[in-house]
C-alpha cells in the first residue's frame, strides 16, 4: 500500500512534456484543474479526457504508473460518491431502499466529483511525474516573485514546498522498511480492530519521526555548511528562459480552456440525466 503512492515521485523520460519550462506546467496544470469546475455537461468531460490522454501520451510516463497513484485515494473517492449519491437531493427519484434515496441530482453529482477528483490527482501527479523538485522551486519562486514587493518571502516558501515534495516518497520508503522489519520481529499489523491496528502503528510511527527529524537535521546542517542564507543575490547555473515550445503549451491550454468553456456550458448534449 505504502508503494503505491507516487506523489512526489519524478519518472525520468525524454519527452516535450518533461522539456517544457516548469512554470509552463504549473501555470497549465492549474488551467486543466479549473476548467474541471467550469463546466456543466458531460460532453465537457469528454474534451477534457482527450486532453488529459493526449499530455499523458506525451508524456510518455506509463499510464499504470499514473493510476497505481489513485489507490491511496480510493477509500476518500468511496466516501465522497456515497455521501454525494445519498444525501443530494433533486430531480425524480431513482431507488428507495430503506433509509436510503438515489435521485437524479444526486446520481449526477456523484459521478461529476468522481471524475474531478480522479483527473484533479492524474493531472496534477503529470507535473510532478515530469518536473524535478529543483525545477519546481525555481518555477514556483519566479511565478511569485511580484511578492516580494510585499515581503513575501517568496523564495524560503519555494524551497520549503520543494523540500516538502522532495521527503515524501524517502519518508514513504523509510515507513516501508519499518513495517517489513516490524513484521520479521512478528508485529501483526492487519489483524483486529480499528484500536488494535492504531496501536501497532506506534512501533511504525516512533521510528519514522525519529529518522524524518535526523534527516531534516542532516539536510540543515548540509545547507548551513555550504553558507545557504536565502535567494537574495543567488545566482543560477540554468536560468529559466521561455522558449518557443512554452510558447505553444501556453497556446494549447488556452484553446484547450475556450473550447471547454463553450462545450461545457452552451453546446445543448445530454445523455440520461448527463
Amino acid at each position: 500500500m505504502v508503494r503505491d503512492i507516487t506523489i512526489g515521485q519524478y519518472y525520468p523520460a525524454k519527452s516535450a512534456i518533461h522539456r517544457l519550462d516548469p512554470r509552463v506546467k504549473i501555470v497549465c496544470t492549474l488551467l486543466f484543474l479549473i476548467s474541471l469546475f467550469i463546466q456543466r455537461s458531460i460532453l465537457g468531460y469528454v474534451v477534457a479526457t482527450l486532453f488529459l490522454g493526449a499530455v499523458i501520451y506525451t508524456s510518455r510516463v506509463p499510464f499504470k504508473f499514473i493510476v497505481k497513484g489513485l489507490k491511496p485515494i480510493m477509500i476518500l473517492l468511496l466516501i465522497t460518491v456515497l455521501f454525494n449519491l445519498f444525501l443530494t437531493r433533486g430531480g425524480a427519484e431513482l431507488v428507495h431502499f430503506w433509509i436510503f434515496h438515489i435521485t437524479e441530482k444526486g446520481l449526477e453529482t456523484s459521478v461529476y466529483t468522481a471524475i474531478r477528483l480522479i483527473y484533479l490527482i492524474m493531472g496534477s501527479s503529470i507535473m510532478t511525474f515530469t518536473t524535478t523538485p529543483n525545477s519546481l522551486t525555481d518555477g514556483i519562486e519566479k511565478l511569485l516573485h511580484p511578492l516580494n514587493k510585499i515581503r513575501v518571502p517568496v523564495h524560503e516558501v519555494a524551497m520549503m514546498m520543494s523540500i516538502a515534495l522532495r521527503f515524501i516518497p524517502i519518508l514513504l520508503e523509510e515507513t516501508d522498511k519499518i513495517m517489513k522489519a516490524q513484521m520479521a520481529r512478528g508485529a501483526d499489523l492487519d489483524s483486529g480492530n480499528m484500536i488494535q491496528k492504531a496501536k501497532a502503528m506506534i512501533p511504525i510511527l516512533v521510528p519514522l519521526f525519529v529518522s524524518a527529524f535526523r534527516r531534516a537535521n542532516d539536510l540543515a546542517m548540509a545547507m548551513e555548511s555550504r553558507c545557504y542564507h536565502g535567494g537574495e543575490g543567488r545566482t543560477k547555473m540554468k536560468p529559466l528562459v521561455y522558449k518557443g515550445r512554452d510558447r505553444a503549451g501556453y497556446i494549447i491550454t488556452i484553446l484547450y480552456m475556450v473550447l471547454v468553456f463553450i462545450v461545457g456550458r452552451y453546446v445543448p448534449f445530454h445523455i440520461w440525466i448527463f
